[in-house]
């Protein structure tokens, strides 16, 4: 079996985890942290900036690391799904989480997950899906991914919870 990676970013992780691992074609999830500078960032390093909650200098974001197989499940999907979780129109911000390690965010493995995204929006804004507001969804390079606290993977499954609150 080939698979592949896409990443992304849609607020509190735990929900977003959950909805893609139920998935078919989905063959794993991981919760982490994507594109910022520091090098292995904790939850606290992502959440917080000189000790206070972040609400300022962009940081890592809260993401979902999703690896599929493309002969059971397209990429396209993937991003259906990822709008649909989440309301890509909110700067660093989902639901009563706020900081810029909650914005909206795709982060492109290859070329045509990049072109593929960033046509998805343009459509998404094109037939007024979110209107009157637009998308403010990153499509930016997948870089490093770092993976989050183990108490973070399969936060909601651990715990007999089928969502959070988004």
């Amino acid at each position: 079996m080939d698979t592949q990676k896409a990443t992304f970013g849609a607020g509190c992780f735990w929900g977003v985890e959950a909805a893609f691992a139920a998935m078919p074609g989905v063959t794993a999830t991981a919760v982490g942290y994507e594109g910022g500078s520091q090098e292995n960032p904790s939850y606290k390093d992502v959440c917080t900036q000189d000790g206070q909650p972040n609400r300022g200098q962009p940081t890592h974001v809260e993401v979902v690391e999703v690896d599929f197989d493309p002969e059971k499940i397209g990429y396209g999907q993937l991003l259906d799904a990822f709008f649909q979780l989440h309301d890509p129109t909110t700067m660093n911000r989902q639901g009563p989480d706020w900081g810029t390690q909650y914005r909206s965010a795709v982060f492109f493995h290859s070329p045509e997950q990049e072109a593929e995204a960033k046509a998805k929006i343009e459509a998404l804004n094109a037939e007024g899906r979110f209107e009157p507001k637009k998308i403010v969804t990153q499509v930016v390079p997948a870089e490093t991914f770092w993976r989050a606290e183990d108490y973070h993977q399969r936060y909601l499954e651990k715990r007999g919870l089928a969502s959070c609150h988004i």
